[in-house]
């Protein structure tokens, strides 16, 4: 055990416990701490139930073995909404037992953390997938790296037969996990594990909302986004008791939206600019005529660079429109969206949008006098008429959406 937990017990099992001398070890009933006692704990366990009859006095017994290791005084919290035996097993074994007013898995969590009086918090399922006599070593690990919090990594330690899904394993995990390291910078190998020690600050750090199955994910999403440092241990995953209540499909695409609708630069501003920037180039070089390695660039070819730029620009002012009304995790990042964001006034829109509405009005105002002098009949299709409604449209869009940026921002 490192030195930084020492100085926690020297502090915890002072002499205010009047029951035992610092030094000798004590059993885990005599370090967990009730709701009565005076005694602060130094951990907070925290695990959340749901007709875990079968799998919660192993997961209890388990803690208590990693707290008469530890000789911290410790509080488990069991957050239940059960119909079964689950809380009347948990109370007799020592926990402190409470019910979250509303449902779901994230939920139960927030509704637990807000009740720990620890420095460290712990989590995990209470299915006795995780092993929570493992716990000393995620605290020693959050110790030894200075990180705000530890991961137990499944797929870097050991799954046991039968614990895991080979879809999950092999495909949902790894994936989900490569989104959030991509998206925000979490940099770690298994950001679903929900074995997790973190300190109380970091608790306070991070703005958690959800209550669903996409808790998991949002502490890591706002772990990354708040610069909080996440370390990971390789873990034992083990076979579940009782009944699976993980849907993957539903529970998975949870997961991703959520991911996706709160990084709107990568969901909107990045595909958006990279389409406005194709659709520009090619307008670019049909206009021009010019050649590449033999290949002319003609109507067809306008019309397409006309679509590309836009649905680009549409799209790229979708992530700005999510950024400024939904204050999202992760912000874009790109220049556009951040000088908007930043300066961005409805006069400036509103006036940029008519400029080019009357660019593209210009040129298309001489059209329809073509056609109302030459009769009414057929004007000829020109790559300039594709040019100057497009100009149309964007401004049309421009102005439009100023009003729109406007509305929700003031």
């Amino acid at each position: 055990m490192s030195s930084t937990h020492e100085s926690i017990v020297d502090r915890d099992l002072s002499s205010e416990t009047g029951s035992t001398v610092l030094g000798e070890k004590r059993s885990a009933d005599d370090l967990l701490v009730d709701r009565e006692s005076d005694l602060e704990p130094a951990i907070s366990i925290v695990m959340p139930t749901l007709n875990e009859e079968e799998g919660i006095k192993t997961c209890i017994g388990w803690a208590k073995a990693a707290i008469e290791e530890l000789q911290l005084p410790t509080e488990i919290i069991v957050s239940d909404s059960s119909t079964d035996r689950t809380p009347e097993i948990a109370r007799e074994l020592g926990a402190v037992v409470v019910t979250p007013d509303r449902g779901g898995y994230g939920y139960a969590y927030r509704y637990a953390f807000e009740r720990t009086r620890g420095e460290y918090i712990a989590m995990g399922d209470a299915d006795t997938t995780y092993d929570f006599k493992a716990l000393p070593r995620l605290l020693e690990t959050l110790e030894e790296t200075g990180a705000d919090m530890v991961l137990g990594s499944r797929l870097e330690g050991e799954i046991k037969p039968g614990a895991m899904p080979a879809l999950h394993q092999y495909v949902g995990n790894p994936l989900l996990t490569k989104f959030l390291n991509t998206f925000y910078d979490a940099g770690v190998s298994d950001a679903h594990s929900g074995f997790r020690v973190f300190r109380r600050d970091a608790l306070e750090t991070m703005d958690l909302e959800t209550t669903g199955m996409e808790f998991a994910s949002e502490m890591i999403m706002e772990a990354g986004a708040k610069d909080l440092e996440i370390a990971e241990t390789p873990i034992v995953y083990h076979e579940r008791e009782g009944e699976e209540t993980l849907e993957s499909f539903r529970d998975g695409w949870r997961h991703v939206r959520f991911m996706l609708v709160n990084a709107p630069g990568y969901l909107f501003s990045v595909p958006g600019l990279l389409m406005t920037a194709l659709g520009v180039l090619i307008l670019g070089l049909t206009y021009t005529g010019t050649t590449i390695g033999g290949i002319t660039f003609g109507i067809h070819s306008m019309i397409a660079g006309s679509l590309l730029t836009i649905v680009g620009y549409q799209t790229s002012s979708l992530g700005i429109f999510a950024t400024a009304s939904s204050d999202p995790i992760r912000k874009p990042e790109d220049p556009i969206t951040e000088w908007t964001m930043s300066s961005f006034s409805l006069e400036y829109g509103a006036t940029f949008g008519v400029a080019l509405f009357g660019t593209g009005g210009v040129y298309a105002g001489s059209l329809v006098y073509q056609w109302v002098t030459s009769g009414f009949g057929s004007v000829s299709f020109t790559l300039g008429s594709i040019l100057a409604f497009t100009l149309i449209v964007i401004g049309l869009q421009t102005v439009f959406s100023s009003f729109f940026l406007g509305a929700i921002t003031r």
